[in-house]
């Protein structure tokens, strides 16, 4: 019997790549901490401000809300009123603060001449700022018919 050695096979050699996968994944992550850090770095300036007494900050707007509904009943902050109260409401709130704006939330139903009425008590309460509210999100769709007619010179 002969003992000779077996024919092994070299088996796989070893790895002397790099694997790039590891090192790419914390190379993105620190770019996009990087990115995220940088304008906050930017914009913090350390300052000591002096202070003082003279100015002060103002209060922020106030608004009172007028709403006239179907039948031309008026309503100041959801309280019924007629006009001479509601005069007398706005002038109340116009001596508190002269800046104070009204909103008006009208029923499209509502008279011109009675939402004018409403406006000329605010005005004369000495409330200026008027702001209508209005619903956009329930316009009703364009008729064709009234397409047609506009685009026709």
């Amino acid at each position: 019997m002969s003992f000779g050695r077996l024919d092994r096979s070299m088996g796989s050699q070893p790895m002397s790549d790099i694997n790039m996968t590891p090192l790419i994944d914390v190379m993105l992550v620190l770019v996009v901490i990087f990115i995220i850090t940088a304008p906050l770095l930017a914009s913090s300036i350390k300052l000591d401000l002096p202070t003082t007494d003279a100015a002060t900050a103002g209060d922020a707007p106030k608004s009172v809300t007028v709403v006239m509904d179907a039948a031309g009943q008026i309503y100041l902050q959801d309280q019924a009123l007629r006009v001479d109260d509601l005069a007398r409401q706005l002038t109340l709130s116009a001596q508190a603060n002269p800046q104070t704006e009204v909103l008006l939330r009208a029923d499209k139903a509502v008279l011109y001449g009675r939402i004018v009425e409403v406006m000329g008590a605010a005005q004369k309460a000495g409330l200026n700022r008027i702001g209508f509210v209005a619903d956009t999100a329930t316009l009703p769709p364009e008729e064709p018919a009234a397409k047609a007619a506009a685009a026709k010179p």
